[in-house]
């Protein structure tokens, strides 16, 4: 069994972050793979396991400069790197992101496609189903567990109520939420063989996606960034003896009474 996994470089969350003059994260400094991409290595990786057979590819798009976030993966135990490295992709939106990503898969063929259900440093959570309509594959969102039985997943599919069972035929894509299992740690011998993994490095032109992606191709422009208004404080009463009557006058007040 050939699983894809869909993952994400980012900016390390614990080092301050800024923008560039197009409004775009500024992706310079340290990149560590996406902490919600993790869960989708370690389920592709027991489900590979389980089958007998097959690998795990680590796809993403972004710098190729900097690839320990895609080590990481390695180290976790994916066998090989794909990652669509491009200056024109600078200022791609979040369906432009969806092409590149599905070019690859189309080029890998897998059986299976898992995602995130959302970066942490976009917060769209729309690329994968996006992703999933280009290749014309069945998408399964917000997976809690994925089990692979021939050519048919079946997902239990996180609710507000609890969850839904939902059987697609592969090949499909489906995303993970966090804590559908524990990642695990790499070890030692896991980080030096990660040294020696495979990491393909392809260009838009590889691809045949000149014009379509990056700015040029992009459905959406941020014009502005402003501050967020700061969070003001609440009004502190000292209770006199009428606390009790304050809360209810300001409940009414609010139309909560």
């Amino acid at each position: 069994m050939n699983v894809v996994v869909c993952a994400k470089q980012i900016p390390d969350p614990a080092a301050p972050q800024s923008l560039d003059a197009q409004h775009n994260l500024d992706r310079t400094g340290k990149l560590i793979l996406d902490e919600a991409d993790t869960y989708g290595v370690e389920m592709a990786l027991q489900l590979v396991d389980k089958a007998g057979g097959g690998e795990v590819t680590v796809v993403s798009m972004g710098s190729a400069q900097d690839v320990a976030g895609l080590r990481t993966a390695l180290a976790m135990g994916a066998a090989k790197a794909v990652i669509v490295s491009d200056d024109s992709l600078r200022g791609t939106d979040a369906l432009g992101t969806a092409k590149v990503l599905a070019a690859v898969v189309r080029r890998l063929q897998p059986d299976l496609v898992v995602a995130a259900t959302e970066s942490s440093d976009g917060y769209t959570g729309t690329t994968p189903v996006q992703l999933a309509e280009l290749v014309g594959l069945p998408s399964i969102t917000f997976a809690k567990s994925i089990e692979v039985n021939g050519s048919t997943v079946t997902v239990q599919r996180q609710t507000e109520a609890g969850f839904d069972e939902v059987t697609a035929p592969l090949p499909a894509l489906v995303t993970v939420t966090a804590g559908v299992v524990e990642p695990r740690y790499a070890s030692f011998k896991g980080i030096m063989a990660a040294k020696s993994k495979p990491v393909e490095v392809l260009s838009v032109a590889d691809l045949g996606l000149e014009g379509q992606v990056g700015s040029a191709g992009a459905r959406q422009v941020i014009t502005e960034v402003v501050t967020a208004d700061a969070r003001q404080s609440g009004e502190k009463y000292v209770d006199d003896g009428d606390g009790a009557a304050r809360v209810v006058a300001f409940l009414e007040s609010i139309k909560v009474l």
